[in-house]
């Protein structure tokens, strides 16, 4: 035992009142839901016998394993000194674990064999210092979202595709723990009478969750991992995002300064675009970022970042992107850079690409460059601005140059399915022309989107510009093209 982990000898009224051997003959803990259990003998009935005995003999060795951990759990919360975890090593740590857990498991008398025991220590292990049955998900690569609904259903997407994992909780209260412990780290609650909380874990991934009443079925979690390679415009040309011609384009953009506005629904890739395009930024540029959860990576030498705060317990202390983003206008900012446009503070942004902020970016959510258009209308009309539409879209026009839409496709991969111009206004409209697209032209037999890229004909609209600051880029590229 390493005597600076455990605590006093003045042990546990509940842990001696539990005498050896008692643990192995306690009933067999019930699934959590009735409606799991007839799940289960609705999947059996197309099977074998043979079948059926062994999937109800691997599923009462995975609650015997969960009981014995939660046991387990409890023993290492009475013994070890929770006051000296933070400066144990992580060898010291796992090897008082292995001790715990091993006298525990005599006392009980349990016998694991090596892979149990190996398998049951980790669990230990993640639960005393991680997320519990979350950490491995968050350390497998191939992971980009986790998706809990309830303890009981754990999703994860890979390569754009959802799929359920064998991954489940104890019960409700250990995914509350798990939850508390996450948004008790960044100094924030979630209860019945704030039951949603958005924060980032420590890697930098962002976290959602909602609990009951909210969640009727369970709490619910989203996590969206932070990817720790930052992925470069010569990446996203390898995966087919786009082309070649397009990041010709997309650079002559951001290096001459135009506005850009990246479009797109919900996991499209705005927030790796948007990284990807500020690649092309200046190191001699000073540039803010403003942000509800930090993701942007710029690897510029002058960034400055901001996050915004939500309310504290007492409903005060708040600090909106709008705060942020007045502030920044006063921190002699080159460019302004919002992770995601979604409130009032689309006024501000629209001022800032207005007064000498020129080559400010930010993201919204939008089906399509003209979608996006409205929705910024719509922002301007909830924030209370009385203004004539023709003023409000004279005011986009001005300050937006460029709309790059991005998608998520139905076969799961992400593509820059749109760069569009905005030229201005023509009577009360304003006036628009798409200079690339994504065609499509159908599907493979196993469900894989079959198209290519092309130019549309038309010329930028800004080529007098690119020219002048030394991007001449060839008109060969503005050319209609068909698939190879």
């Amino acid at each position: 035992m390493f005597s600076k982990y455990k605590k006093g000898d003045q042990g546990s009224p509940e842990l001696k009142s539990i005498p050896g051997g008692q643990a192995k003959s306690r009933p067999v803990s019930q699934p959590a839901s009735s409606s799991t259990a007839v799940e289960v003998k609705r999947r059996n009935v197309s099977r074998n016998p043979g079948q059926v005995q062994a999937a109800d003999k691997e599923r009462k060795r995975k609650e015997r394993l969960g009981e014995i951990k939660l046991e387990l759990h409890k023993r290492l919360l009475d013994n070890l000194n929770l006051g000296a975890l933070d400066t144990a090593s992580e060898s010291d740590l796992r090897a008082e674990i292995v001790s715990i857990s091993g006298e525990a498991l005599d006392e009980m008398g349990v016998v694991l064999n090596r892979e149990e025991r190996q398998t049951l220590n980790q669990d230990l292990y993640d639960e005393v210092t991680g997320l519990g049955p979350l950490e491995p998900l968050l350390k497998d690569d191939t992971v980009n979202d986790i998706l809990v609904n309830g303890p009981q259903q754990v999703f994860v997407e890979r390569a754009g595709r959802l799929e359920l994992t064998d991954t489940t909780f104890k019960d409700e209260r250990h995914l509350l723990r798990i939850i508390d412990k996450i948004v008790s780290a960044v100094g924030r609650r979630v209860d019945e009478s704030n039951p949603y909380v958005d924060a980032r874990l420590g890697d930098g991934s962002r976290f959602n969750a909602m609990v009951p009443p909210i969640a009727v079925d369970g709490s619910l979690v989203s996590i969206r991992k932070f990817k720790k390679e930052k992925l470069a415009i010569d990446d996203l040309v390898n995966f087919g995002a786009f082309t070649e011609e397009m990041a010709a384009y997309l650079q002559a953009a951001v290096a001459t300064r135009l506005n850009v506005i990246v479009s797109g629904g919900t996991g499209s890739g705005k927030t790796t675009t948007l990284n990807a395009l500020s690649s092309f930024i200046d190191n001699d540029e000073r540039i803010l970022t403003i942000e509800d959860t930090a993701e942007l990576q710029l690897q510029q030498t002058h960034v400055g970042r901001m996050e915004s705060r939500p309310p504290n317990v007492e409903g005060k202390g708040a600090v909106t992107q709008r705060d942020c983003l007045r502030n920044a206008l006063r921190m002699r900012p080159d460019r302004i850079i919002v992770g995601e446009t979604r409130g009032e503070e689309v006024i501000d942004m629209l001022q800032a690409m207005n007064t000498g902020h020129d080559g400010s970016m930010t993201t919204i959510h939008a089906n399509s460059a003209r979608d996006g258009v409205s929705r910024l209308e719509n922002m301007i009309a909830m924030a209370g601005i009385e203004m004539p539409i023709k003023a409000v879209r004279s005011q986009i026009s001005s300050a937006v140059n460029l709309i790059v839409q991005a998608s998520r496709l139905q076969d799961g991969s992400r593509r820059m399915v749109s760069i569009t111009e905005v030229t201005g206004m023509e009577g009360e409209v304003i006036s628009m022309q798409e200079v690339f697209r994504y065609q499509r032209v159908g599907l493979t037999p196993d469900n894989k989107i079959i198209g290519h890229f092309t130019a549309t004909g038309v010329r930028s609209h800004y080529s007098e510009r690119f020219r002048m600051w030394g991007y001449d880029l060839p008109a060969a590229i503005f050319e209609p093209f068909a698939a190879e």
